[in-house]
């Protein structure tokens, strides 16, 4: 018995290599060596993949954004189907309180934690005329590269908002609100859109009803377009507000047919630093930039 299990012993022993038994090379694991090249070759497809990974997240957030753009525009639609054609306000008139159940949305933000338009639905969005084609849906009213919050009470709340609607869309509750003549624009000479047969020139293809503005530009319901220049006075284009720049120097529009595309922007200065938890300056001359020359012919026409 003995004399077996020696045996079958020493057929065990010559059948390992001569060299494992000596312990130059162990049967499992690997050398220093190895580990490193393995941790190169990770760390070399990690630097390749990246950039890659990062372009697929931001273009899902851009179909994200583009279909919350359209499920918005299609509520917005369908109310103007349902009131004879009657589009809502832009924005409330805050001298005539008639007008706010008529303005697609009221409250007007900032970094204020104790302004519960900031971060409360119930306050704003779900008093929208609009609220009730939405499918009970909150996300659909920012855009998912919107990060901004406030904290209350030590709780970090995301805002409720990205989304302005052109200012010439209803106006400030169907007026020109308190301003005339600014930066040498005069508002009253340019079309405030009150009905859906209204927006014939220069056709619903070509005119935006809602835009993401930039966190630290958004506070009233609207996005208002300088006219100033319009159409052959390019040393003349200004901003009173600024538009959104959340998909690589580029911002979601959703226009009056139904479609909605993201408009990259061409010129830095429609894109200054953003300003974190604050207000950024957004009233500003800039001479011959092309994007607000693409901003007047999307907003509207000459009366």
């Amino acid at each position: 018995m003995v004399f077996g299990g020696q045996k079958r012993i020493l057929l065990v022993q010559a059948d390992v290599p001569e060299r494992l038994r000596r312990g130059a090379v162990s049967p499992c694991g690997f050398s220093l060596v190895e580990l490193l090249v393995v941790i190169a070759i990770i760390a070399i497809l990690a630097a390749l993949l990246l950039p890659v990974l990062n372009k697929v997240k931001l273009k899902m957030r851009g179909i994200q954004c583009m279909n919350s753009h359209r499920q918005l525009c299609l509520a917005w639609r369908m109310y103007s189907d349902d009131n004879d054609e009657k589009l809502v306000y832009a924005s409330e008139n805050p001298w005539d309180p008639a007008t706010y159940d008529a303005a697609w949305i009221t409250g007007t933000l900032d970094f204020d934690p104790k302004n519960r338009a900031n971060w409360d639905p119930d306050l704003t969005i779900k008093k929208s005329p609009l609220w009730r084609y939405c499918g009970g849906n909150t996300e659909i009213w920012k855009c998912p590269a919107d990060h901004s919050s406030v904290i209350v009470d030590g709780v970090r709340r995301a805002r409720v908002r990205s989304m302005s609607m052109n200012i010439y869309l209803g106006g400030w509750g169907g007026t020109y609100g308190g301003w005339d003549r600014s930066m040498g624009c005069v508002w009253s000479d340019f079309k405030i859109y009150l009905k859906q047969s209204d927006l014939h020139n220069p056709g619903p293809a070509k005119i935006f009803v809602f835009l993401d503005m930039r966190e630290d530009s958004i506070d009233m319901g609207n996005f208002a377009t300088c006219m100033a220049g319009w159409p052959d006075q390019p040393e003349r284009y200004g901003f009173f507000d600024l538009p959104g720049f959340y998909h690589h120097r580029a911002c979601g529009f959703s226009f009056a047919d139904g479609h909605a595309e993201i408009k990259r922007w061409r010129d830095d200065r429609t894109m200054p630093p953003l300003v974190r938890d604050g207000l950024v300056v957004d009233w500003f001359a800039s001479p011959h930039n092309a994007d607000i020359a693409w901003l007047q012919d999307h907003s509207t026409r000459k009366k």
